[in-house]
């Protein structure tokens, strides 16, 4: 027996209309605040992403895998993964992401955390690799606040 999910949908929508009615729902990270603070003349000069995390279906991030090639001495392959995007464009439910990392890592450990955790937001760097995904296929989104990668 499937779930109905819009029974789910119906109700969640209900609470925050609610609360809206008695709270600001504003939250001090999320893909709102990042958006706003990109465009914001005061705020957001000097920024230019808003890096974000993809989460499939039962939560289960996504992980981008790409390769470079690496130029020490010999042009060798070397794959880079990373839970970290930068969006470069979007054509219906298809986006080309660019992979983000931190300072050259190559190995972003099990989760996004493992990634994340301790990493200087000044070491976050574009990589050049990008790959191309179905939007529909993701479920949730955690945008992380609007920084500079170029």
């Amino acid at each position: 027996m499937g779930c109905n999910r819009e029974c789910v949908a119906d109700v969640v929508e209900a609470i925050a209309n609610a609360q809206d009615d008695v709270l600001d729902q504003q939250c001090d990270i999320s893909c709102h605040r990042s958006i706003q603070s990109l465009v914001s003349p005061v705020a957001g000069k000097g920024l230019d992403t808003v890096p974000f995390i993809l989460f499939g279906e039962n939560g289960v991030p996504f992980r981008g895998t790409g390769v470079q090639v690496a130029r020490n001495g010999v042009a060798e392959f070397a794959c880079v993964e990373s839970f970290i995007f930068r969006v470069k464009e979007v054509d219906g439910a298809c986006a080309v992401l660019e992979l983000l990392i931190f300072d050259e890592e190559t190995d972003p450990g099990d989760a996004p955390c493992d990634q994340l955790d301790g990493e200087e937001i000044a070491e976050l760097e574009r990589t050049g690799i990008c790959i191309t995904v179905d939007l529909s296929c993701f479920c949730a989104i955690t945008c992380l606040p609007a920084v500079s990668v170029l």
